[in-house]
Parts: C-alpha cells; structure tokens; sequence
C-alpha cells in the first residue's frame, strides 16, 4: 500500500518580475513569470504566521525539541519558576524583535482554526493567498535549472490521486480540497472554477487535448466536465460507486479510473453516461494514460498491474505483473510507437519500459524510492520520474541508457503530482508540501533543430 493524509485552502496574489533567466513556454508572459527574490522577510513571516495559513488538518511536525515547563521539576534542581517580571520582560523583547524585522504597523496572525461544521478543514470562500509567489534557483549536477515556486494550500498528500494537469492553452488545473483552480500561465491570473461543497472534494482533473474542456472526477464517484473559458458546468456523468482518481482523454473517449476497480469508457457526445465497463483490476485504479495514437489504453492499480486495453475490449489484452507496488506512473513515448514505461510504488521501486507491439518486457531501472510520476520529454528522448519515500526528488534520465542527467531536490513530502508544459520544455511537480514547483528540464524544439 501506498498511503497518505490530507489538508486545507487559500486563494490568489500577485506575481513579480525580475532579470533572471527561465527557458518559458513562448506563450508565458515574462514580466509576469520570471524569477525576482522574494522579500527577505517571507520565510520568518511563516515562521510567525504573517500572512500564512496552515492547513489545520495537517499535524506539523518540527525538527526540534521544545521542552514543556508545566512538566518539568524545577525544585529538583534547585531552581525557581521564571516570575511574571521575566515573562513581561520576554514578551517585550519578542516585540521589539518582531517591530524590528518587520516594522511597527505588522501584525502577528494566530493560526487558523478548524471550523467544526466543516469537519475540522477550513475552505474560506474566497482563499486570499492561493498561489502565492515564491522564488529560488538551483544549480544541479552542472546544469543551472532556474524554478518558481506558487503555494497551493489543501494540495492533498494521497499517491492515488491526480490533481494538477497543464492544458494545452497554457493553463493550470489544480484540485486544492473541494474546489478547481486555475492559472494561467500566459497571464498569471487565478480563477476558481468550481466548488464541491463539504461533502465532496477533487480527486482528479484532465484536460481534454483540445479545447478548454477539464474533467474533474469526485470523491463522490462522479466525473464532471466543465467549459474553463465560461467557468460553466456543461455535464455531470456517474457510474462509479468511489472516487475517481485517474482521468484519462483519447481523441474521442473519456476514461475514468475508480477506487470500485472498474475503468468507464465515455463518449461525452453521446447521453449515456457511459458506453463500456472494463473489468480486471483487483484494486483501486490509480493511473491512466492514452497512447499518441489513441489506440492503446494503459492502466495501473493498488493490485500491483499493469493492463494494456484497445479501443474497443472490455478485458485487458496485454497484463504485466513484475511490479510488487502500486502502479500509478504511466507515460507512452512520443518517439517511438508501443512504448511504454511504467514506475511502482514504496515496495517497487522501478521504472519498467515494454513494447506493447510485440508484447516484451524492455528493461528495469531500481530507482531507490517509490516512483510517484512518469513523463516524456516531447522533443528530445528523455524522461523524467518523481518519487516519494524515501528521497522525495525529482530525477531526468536520458533514454534508452537510463543515466541520470540530474537529480532536482527541493519538496520536503513526496512529489505526487506531474505535469508538463505545451511546449515540453517546463515541468510543474507537486507535493504534500503544498507547494507547486517549476522547473526548466527539457531543450525547446527549435535547439535541437539547430544542434
């Protein structure tokens, strides 16, 4: 089992510019988008919680020991209680230290409270800082990947959803506790497409190859589809008896995979909410994925399979069981037809590669931690994995040697979510961290042309 926790929510900001340099999807507005240093401030203020909201779900865990005094035996060691003149004194120290670092008119926020009527998660009908700007830069094994950085409160730390997905209009999808948000990229706006209410949340979102229709499956066990150019719900589809956490679009379907075990072949042209059931999965289905030519379907699941599907079966035509964990990274090549790569979980910890035309097994690469996400590179042969426990980092191999050009670091929980740029030069990860990270990994098109 691959296992998790859960969180809260915030909304929107402004996001700075600055000089440095970032290879941006040519529809991303620079001004907007490139790097500038934050304020030096912003660490400490979420340290005092200036300005930051905790997800009150999450228990935060510390990397130090503050003993409590109302527990220990001061007259063991012969020594008195601190007066209320020594705690007057302290108080007073911490405010000049706080006016100090960030000026006289600066408030202290207390942490947000749990509100009992929503079952202890808070989901402020308008979050004021989702999204929130951050930057850094990092230099790794000689390449200078430079990345920024958005907070995304309430981004839920479950290895069986999915929840970001970048359109191919340069948009960002990404389910933060009951509601869909989005960014886009080219202007750096944040819209709210939709909220489930309490008795719902976001398990996974897909965004159809063309167009600006997302899918959005439910912990309610149904798939929504939504026009993101009118923030409008055009349908509501059902089937499933548990939450949807793998989507999946071809040029003409729609699938969706389900904690019930079951895949749904839709056809949103049609009224029925589905046209086929697919059987065979002992478990829940946790990852699907289309090939280029939308004649093969992949699916993995908590059963520790890998299932190859054709348009039209209702049972799986090609089965791989060499995975001894949950199978949730999935990606087809762009370079070359019936590849297919997939990565286990905490007990795997493999990347896998097939030809599903001849029906072999490639090769194995033992990455050292659970393998969270798969995706190619669409304009060179590379790919690049994220993985969860233990080393939550973020690694580009160079294909078919599967030699590392670099490792990228920076997620403090297990990088469960993917997804790449239209260009296929940027990488968004996310995280139970709550954070969403950008990074530069992939050459554009054009410098491969030219080398």
């Amino acid at each position: 089992m691959d296992n998790p926790t859960t969180p809260s929510v915030d909304n929107q900001s402004t996001f700075r510019s600055s000089s440095s340099s970032l290879n941006l999807p040519p529809t991303i507005s620079r001004p907007y988008l490139s790097l500038q240093p934050q304020t030096p401030s912003h660490h400490i203020d979420r340290m005092f919680g200036v300005g930051y909201h905790p997800s009150p779900t999450r228990t935060i865990y510390s990397d130090r020991f503050i003993p409590s005094r109302s527990a220990s035996n001061f007259a063991l060691f012969d020594l008195s209680l601190p007066s209320e003149g020594r705690e007057d004194g302290s108080k007073a120290y911490t405010a000049l230290l706080h006016a100090a670092l960030f000026g006289p008119d600066a408030g202290i926020a207390p942490p947000a409270t749990p509100d009992k009527a929503t079952g202890g998660r808070n989901f402020p009908a308008t979050p004021p800082n989702i999204f929130r700007y951050k930057s850094e830069t990092r230099t790794v094994d000689a390449f200078a990947f430079a990345f920024w950085v958005l907070d995304a409160p309430a981004l839920q730390d479950d290895f069986y959803l999915n929840l970001v997905d970048w359109s191919s209009h340069n948009v960002l999808a990404v389910g933060l506790g009951n509601c869909v948000y989005l960014w886009n990229a080219c202007s750096s706006k944040v819209t709210k497409l939709c909220d489930l209410g309490i008795d719902d949340s976001v398990c996974s979102v897909g965004w159809a190859h063309r167009g600006t229709h997302l899918a959005v499956g439910t912990s309610n066990g149904k798939l929504q589809i939504w026009d993101a150019s009118r923030c409008r719900r055009v349908r509501t589809m059902e089937g499933h008896r548990l939450r949807v956490g793998a989507i999946a679009w071809s040029s003409s379907l729609l699938s969706s995979g389900s904690r019930d075990k079951s895949i749904l072949q839709r056809d949103i042209r049609v009224q029925d909410d589905f046209v086929s059931k697919l059987t065979g999965h002992k478990s829940e289905v946790c990852g699907l994925k289309w090939s280029y030519d939308n004649l093969e379907l992949a699916s993995g699941g908590n059963d520790n399979r890998l299932f190859v599907w054709n348009q039209h079966s209702t049972q799986p035509v090609l089965k791989y069981c060499e995975h001894t964990a949950a199978v949730k990274a999935i990606a087809w090549s762009p370079h070359l037809h019936g590849l297919l790569a997939s990565g286990g979980g905490t007990a795997d910890r493999c990347i896998r590669f097939w030809n599903t035309t001849t029906n072999t097994h490639l090769s194995c690469m033992d990455t050292g931690s659970q393998v969270c996400n798969l995706v190619w590179s669409k304009n060179v042969n590379e790919l690049v994995s994220t993985h969860g426990y233990s080393q939550n980092q973020i690694i580009v191999w160079r294909y078919p040697t599967m030699s590392k050009l670099a490792t990228l670091t920076g997620h403090t929980y297990r990088v469960l979510y993917l997804a790449i740029s239209p260009d296929g030069q940027t990488i968004v990860t996310g995280a139970g961290d709550e954070n969403l990270r950008f990074w530069n990994v992939f050459p554009s098109p054009k410098s491969q042309v030219s080398t």
